[in-house]
């Protein structure tokens, strides 16, 4: 088996993959980069340019592919896998009961079940490491706060979170970490893409709100703080961090807010 350690990330080609890709990789971790977009984890490799990287198309939402991408990438990575960081996702945006049942269908294949076959796959991986091997899961603020225009986004993130808690226990005796981060408002493509305004960008929307965008850099810090650290749930950005305060000690306040200004009130 070789020395050096592996990671894993789906949605290597763009966002908070790229960034986390480069950031263990910086680190000398050999990276594994999945994701629909080849000519963006093309770039993402050539970003990274040290050949210790490892490409493979994934659609996160077939299973048997799973088994395959990190079979592939075990072999690469010589022999283990260390951390696998179920990263993809998409968002729609818009009241329930106008969403599309394609859009709804989609991003619960993506978001929900491409992150249940992902843990389903890790497991033999990440026991033949373990201890200190880990799962990370992309969560939300959306699955801390039920946040109006986005019911069946928040409910993928909900899901996301519960799943987590679920492996942190069933996993324990195999020695394997599991942990989800929680960013809040990230500065990359996919907020334009979960919620939209007529007039304005959600950029815009936000910061005439008051809530903080944070660069996607925080992002990856983060992660390799759940990879190295205990917490079950990690936080990105003060926005996150203060909706789960909130939602913890102040849950009335929040569900006020939610009712009154939608997301990215002041809080």
């Amino acid at each position: 088996m070789s020395e050096r350690k592996s990671i894993f990330i789906t949605g290597g080609g763009s966002g908070i993959g790229r960034d986390a890709a480069i950031y263990f990789a910086e680190r000398g971790w050999f990276v594994g980069l999945a994701d629909i977009d080849e000519d963006g984890m093309r770039v993402t490799r050539d970003m990274i340019n040290n050949g210790f990287t490892h490409m493979h198309r994934l659609d996160v939402r077939d299973r048997e592919a799973w088994d395959e991408a990190l079979n592939a990438f075990s072999i690469a990575a010589g022999g283990r896998i260390d951390v696998v960081f179920n990263n993809a996702g998409i968002a729609n945006g818009g009241p329930l009961i106008e969403n599309p049942q394609g859009e709804i269908d989609q991003m619960l294949a993506v978001n929900l079940n491409g992150v249940i076959y992902g843990a389903q796959a890790a497991h033999s991986h990440l026991k033949k490491t373990a201890p200190g091997s880990a799962l990370i899961n992309t969560a939300s603020l959306a699955g801390i706060v039920g946040a109006p225009g986005l019911a069946a986004y928040c409910a993928t993130k909900w899901g996301v979170r519960g799943l987590t808690e679920s492996l942190d226990a069933e996993w324990a005796e195999d020695g394997i970490k599991v942990a989800a981060i929680c960013p809040g408002f990230i500065d990359t493509p996919l907020i334009e893409q979960t919620l939209q305004d007529s007039n304005q960008s959600m950029k815009e929307n936000l910061a005439n709100a008051g809530a903080e965008i944070s660069p996607v850099s925080d992002v990856s810090k983060v992660v390799w703080d759940a990879v190295h650290g205990d917490n079950l749930h990690y936080t990105v950005g003060k926005t996150a961090g203060r909706l789960m305060f909130l939602k913890r000690w102040l849950p009335g306040k929040v569900r006020k807010q939610m009712r009154e200004q939608g997301v990215g009130g002041d809080l």
